[in-house]
């Protein structure tokens, strides 16, 4: 598969989404983004926006087995990862799959589990592979978390610690529809008698494998590289920020901007490719100082000034 292939998959898988998530495009491209990109996608938003459902159509479009974990105070890690089971017949012990053994795992509600229980997917998230009782056990090939959590602010929420977000290549939102796509959905519900709408399958394993391959032969020029590490150091620099990106948020902006391309169509990465992943793919990672948080500072307005003080390098097409 080539890129202008890739471009076609995603194009397809997206629009199929659409027909059952009414959400913008901007939304379901950068979900896709993590999806080729290796990554891991966290949606926050309230709920009924359709979190759930996207994930479950994401999955179906790409024809990927699914499963689902819904995070609650009394989960244990053990819950989601597997366990062993004692057999009787032999007197041994044999390990019995939790639900993360899937390609697609809809981490439902994950702030709703105490930290102890989220913290059961960060092996499987970095090394997809998961350890129980010393015996480590490979995760199916692709593993993709698309994790859904509601505002912190939430009641019976537990904020996710640092190092889980960091492991999250891409953290996004739907947010509410607009009056017109508000209609849209009731005018769905209206013509159907299953009140949960589907996505069709799109593509087979092998193609999500391939397609996942394509990022990789986007050309990178230096200057866009020494571009990218600017970037990521002025946010360390910033008064605003106490704990700013690590080299592994470096790595996914590098990671998610190829794959921008790629959906784009291109096979050589541009400032603009970096531009438009650099706030869902960065800002999480950043922690705050208080100051900044009295003050209302977004990290989001942290990120874009990076980008504002930065020199744009000039980046030639190679048909040029």
């Amino acid at each position: 598969m080539d890129v202008p292939d890739a471009a076609d998959a995603c194009a397809r898988v997206i629009d199929e989404i659409g027909s059952a998530v009414v959400a913008d495009r901007e939304f379901l491209e950068r979900v896709t983004l993590g999806i080729i990109a290796r990554g891991h996608v966290l949606l926050e938003d309230v709920p009924g926006t359709g979190k759930t459902l996207s994930a479950r159509s994401f999955a179906t479009a790409l024809g990927l087995e699914f499963s689902r974990v819904q995070f609650t105070p009394d989960l244990l890690p053990s819950d989601v990862t597997g366990t062993n089971v004692f057999d009787e017949r032999d007197g041994t012990f044999t390990f019995s799959p939790g639900p993360i053994f899937a390609n697609v795992v809809l981490a439902d509600e994950i702030n709703r589990a105490p930290p102890k229980t989220q913290a059961a997917l960060l092996e499987a998230m970095e090394e997809g592979q998961v350890t129980v009782d010393g015996e480590t056990h490979d995760l199916p090939t692709p593993f993709y978390v698309i994790a859904t959590q509601n505002p912190v602010e939430s009641e019976g929420a537990f904020p996710l610690p640092e190092a889980q977000l960091d492991r999250f290549m891409i953290k996004t939102s739907l947010g509410y529809p607009d009056e017109a796509g508000e209609a849209e959905i009731l005018r769905r519900r209206a013509g159907r008698t299953d009140r949960s709408p589907t996505a069709e399958r799109v593509l087979d394993p092998a193609d999500v494998a391939d397609l996942r391959a394509v990022p990789e032969t986007v050309r990178v020029d230096d200057d866009l590289l020494a571009y990218m590490a600017s970037v990521v150091h002025r946010t360390r620099e910033d008064r605003r920020v106490e704990v700013g990106v690590s080299p592994r948020g470096t790595q996914r902006l590098f990671e998610a901007a190829r794959a921008n391309a790629t959906v784009a169509g291109r096979d050589f990465l541009t400032p603009d490719d970096v531009k438009r992943v650099a706030e869902p793919t960065l800002a999480h990672r950043l922690v705050l100082t208080p100051d900044a948080t009295v003050n209302d500072v977004s990290k989001a307005d942290v990120i874009a000034d990076a980008l504002d003080r930065v020199a744009v390098p000039t980046v030639e097409s190679p048909e040029a």
